[in-house]
């Protein structure tokens, strides 16, 4: 495998992982113990802010993400040259990345409004929102990495 196809291989699978990996943290394990923890003005206001750190996380590697795939597929010789799964990783890449636009640009400043506003139950819905749709995506994830794995066995 040519050095370069294997750099980018590798930033690919890290900006995969620290997307996939964070929306497991935050879903799993972040957020529950916010739940335990703390009231709703403490934990909505924490997880405003976590969230406004790992979203900037993931759009830098959402962007990894398709200038690596991209740069690859040329590589392998264009998309009629690739095996299924890397067809289906875009695809599914892509509609996790339309997911993660929607609680970046819709949910989440919702979030933030309602912290800032001091309104506790709308704040609440949007957590919830976000919570719903990051579940979405770590399922996609999840899903991508099988593809990734077991797909070239296919």
């Amino acid at each position: 495998m040519p050095l370069l196809y294997t750099v980018l291989l590798c930033l690919h699978v890290l900006a995969a992982a620290f997307w996939v990996g964070g929306m497991a943290v935050m879903h799993f394990a972040v957020r529950p113990a916010a739940v335990a923890a703390l009231e709703p003005p403490q934990r909505l206001s924490l997880m405003a802010g976590a969230l406004s750190r790992f979203f900037a996380g993931v759009a830098a590697a959402i962007v990894l993400l398709l200038a690596s795939g991209a740069a690859m597929i040329v590589l392998a010789g264009g998309m009629g040259r690739v095996h299924w799964n890397v067809h289906a990783m875009l695809g599914l890449g892509l509609v996790m990345a339309a997911i993660f636009g929607h609680i970046r640009f819709a949910s989440y400043p919702r979030l933030r409004r309602a912290v800032a506003a001091r309104e506790w139950p709308a704040a609440a819905g949007a957590l919830d929102s976000i919570r719903r749709l990051v579940a979405l995506n770590l399922g996609l994830g999840t899903l991508v990495f099988v593809v990734a794995l077991v797909g070239d066995a296919l």
